[in-house]
């Protein structure tokens, strides 16, 4: 770092967080990390403090405590969020804190002598845009914003990227995290794991890789381009796995020989979950290297975290790992069986299209290992990428808009802010709505009402065709799940 810095990080003692704190430590940088002052959290943070470090003890909810934060950085690395499970479990805390905090942020960064010195970094997921099973598998920025059923973390994410992206502050990035690799992983017993498609894809990170990117996003000298954009982040061709992929090298790395004696095939999804190998990922390393975990090293410090009981799994007979644990697992709130079991159509339609599709389901002797294209492919954005953004006029938003089956109502000048300012546009569902057309066209947003109704979704692709590349084609990627 080429001049002394603050840092004032969130969510230091969660999964990701604790690990961008550890490579803080080996920084000159000044930190500021506020944390919940419960025993757990702050037990994390003992482990971790060293003389640069200042703990302000508080609830990012809070204004005040939040505002004192802000006042003396230079960076904000804005990583505290309510995640997955816990945020399928209680989605009102979510939206509480996912929403909450970045409006908080964005108060107290706008509330400065000079807002412009400080750096906002916005953390968002790949949940923003939703299942992308095979043939739509990949994806880029930019892409349709759709979020699956239930999954009130995703939609959180989207309305907090909205609120950052149209803040008006000088210097802001947002990056849509994907599936973070890290130990806790091999442990997770939730019915979260039923969700997870078979046929699905993600492009994994490990949480290192991940804490690198943000550390160097605290220099100075990082580059230009990478504020005032909306990135995914990325591991890259080697993080590139189907769940199927993932489940066996998890299952392989515990001393399990055949994970399928685990389960049903019928227990887990077909689709409603999200994931999608990124044709951009690597535009973000580019400008900011980050990337230096291989998979099977990952994969080994994972293995060797874990309690013995744990790296002993594959010495416990399947039958009763099937019945007393993966199979209550299914049964439980939020868990697939629980939904078929209670006749639940809304669930069933959610996660398999309808009862009749999970019964069509085969059982392991019809499966076959998935092997989607390596070879990406792009979605279509409904407008002409080649232009810079200063060069957009009205035909071109109004041509985006009538691809996603609405209209531009707005009025904008040529170059500069005016795309970051709220414009009006008209969804084909009749709603008037005021986002940016940078949100539209460079992240993929549209109408705020529809992407919260995520079981009209089908019926919305009927007169909107950029949603339609990824609803028409996900009828086709369930259907073949389920042969």
């Amino acid at each position: 770092m080429s001049e002394k810095r603050t840092v004032f990080l969130t969510g230091a003692s969660g999964a990701w967080g604790r690990h961008v704190l550890a490579q803080l430590r080996d920084t000159d940088l000044d930190v500021v990390a506020l944390v919940l002052p419960t025993p757990a959290d702050l037990a994390v943070i003992e482990e971790l403090r060293w003389l640069r470090l200042t703990v302000v003890e508080g609830d990012l909810t809070d204004y005040d405590t939040v505002a004192r934060c802000v006042s003396v950085a230079d960076v904000v690395l804005h990583v505290g969020a309510v995640v997955s499970p816990t945020a399928d479990a209680h989605p009102e805390l979510a939206r509480k804190v996912n929403v909450g905090s970045m409006r908080n942020i964005v108060r107290a960064v706008s509330a400065l002598p000079d807002p412009g010195a400080v750096s906002v970094v916005g953390i968002g997921s790949v949940a923003e845009t939703g299942n992308r099973n095979q043939p739509v598998h990949w994806g880029r920025v930019g892409d349709p914003i759709r979020v699956s059923h239930f999954d009130e973390y995703g939609q959180t994410k989207v309305e907090a990227e909205r609120i950052l992206v149209e803040s008006g502050l000088p210097r802001w990035t947002w990056l849509r995290q994907t599936g973070i690799f890290h130990p806790g992983m091999l442990q997770i017993r939730d019915p979260i794991m039923t969700h997870s498609p078979f046929h699905g894809v993600m492009e994994w990170v490990t949480a290192q890789d991940a804490a690198r990117l943000l550390v160097g996003l605290c220099d100075p000298a990082a580059p230009q381009d990478v504020w005032g954009a909306i990135w995914n982040i990325g591991g890259g061709q080697e993080w590139r796995l189907t769940n199927w992929q993932l489940q066996t090298a998890v299952s392989g790395a515990l001393g399990v020989k055949d994970v399928r004696r685990w389960y049903d095939r019928s227990w887990f999804a077909t689709q409603n979950f999200h994931g999608q190998w990124y044709s951009d990922s690597d535009a973000l390393d580019a400008l900011v290297p980050f990337r230096r975990d291989t998979f099977s090293d990952a994969m080994a410090r994972a293995r060797a975290a874990q309690p013995p009981v744990v790296r002993m799994a594959g010495k416990v007979p399947a039958w009763i790992v099937k019945k007393l644990v993966m199979e209550p697992i299914s049964r439980q709130p939020r868990g697939t069986m629980s939904y078929v079991r209670s006749n639940d159509t809304e669930g069933v339609d959610a996660f398999f299209g309808s009862r009749l599709q999970w019964e069509s389901i085969g059982d392991w002797s019809t499966f076959v290992p998935p092997s989607p294209s390596r070879t990406p492919t792009l979605l279509d954005h409904g407008y002409d990428e080649t232009k810079d953004v200063a060069e957009w006029t009205r035909d071109d938003l109004a041509q985006a808009a009538d691809f996603r089956g609405g209209a531009f109502l707005g009025t904008v000048g040529t170059g500069g802010p005016t795309f970051l300012d709220p414009a009006t546009w008209r969804c084909a569902e009749g709603h008037g709505f005021a986002v940016s057309p940078f949100l539209v066209l460079k992240g993929g947003h549209w109408c705020p009402l529809c992407v919260r109704d995520t079981a009209g979704y089908l019926r919305q692709a009927e007169h909107n065709p950029f949603l339609a590349q990824v609803e028409l084609a996900q009828l086709d990627g369930r259907l073949a799940a389920a042969r």
